[in-house]
């Protein structure tokens, strides 16, 4: 199955996960930071490894990404991934700071990274779980801050193992005048997407 041809029915169920998996990201965001959070609507599409780095500005870019296994009646991986001053402003906001001071990478601001970067993704998947009736669950967190490059060269090879593409999920969260852009990849294996598909009625 290429699914870089998905077609547009297919594509619409997929970007449905994706709706609902931003909504309830941003509503586990909110309590833990205990503040109203909206979002805006997230940008969604299917696309290839290759592709990455481009969407996060270029193999040089820093940024810290969060990596999970998916396990379950779905396999797969999901990463989320923030440019370092979206990290920061997210580090300062959970830490009632002021947005723009800066963060040193410590023992206290890593867990924090992790931490979030756990219950967003997670979000997700149990997003995806009550949409399907499938059980979806995440495996522990690995947490990584470096050029996009090197951090994509990892789960991109383990990606690749699985699937041929991956749903990017662009999501930017709104709290009071400050907004943090986080983006996720979504890779199931390419028998789950089917699977999906087929839970969600998008395939015979």
């Amino acid at each position: 199955m290429d699914l870089t041809s998905l077609n547009s029915f297919h594509l619409d169920v997929l970007k449905e996960i994706g709706n609902i998996g931003s909504g309830n990201a941003a509503t586990a965001l909110a309590k833990l930071i205990d503040e109203k959070v909206d979002m805006k609507v997230p940008q969604i599409r299917i696309m290839g490894f290759s592709e990455i780095n481009d969407v996060l500005g270029g193999a040089e870019t820093p940024v810290v990404g969060v990596l999970l296994g998916v396990l379950g009646d779905i396999k797969g991986y999901i990463l989320f991934v923030l440019e370092e001053k979206a990290a920061h402003r997210l580090i300062n906001i959970l830490m009632c700071r002021d947005p723009s001071e800066k963060v040193e990478y410590n023992e206290l601001t890593l867990s924090a990274l992790k931490e979030v970067g756990n219950i967003l993704t997670s979000s997700y998947l149990s997003a995806l779980s009550a949409l399907t009736g499938l059980k979806i669950k995440p495996d522990v967190p690995a947490l990584a801050i470096d050029m996009a490059g090197a951090i994509l060269s990892v789960p991109a090879i383990e990606f690749g193992k699985t699937a041929d593409a991956v749903l990017y999920i662009e999501t930017e969260f709104i709290q009071g005048s400050e907004s943090v852009i986080g983006d996720f990849f979504l890779a199931p294996d390419t028998e789950s997407y089917i699977r999906l598909l087929k839970t969600l009625g998008a395939m015979c």
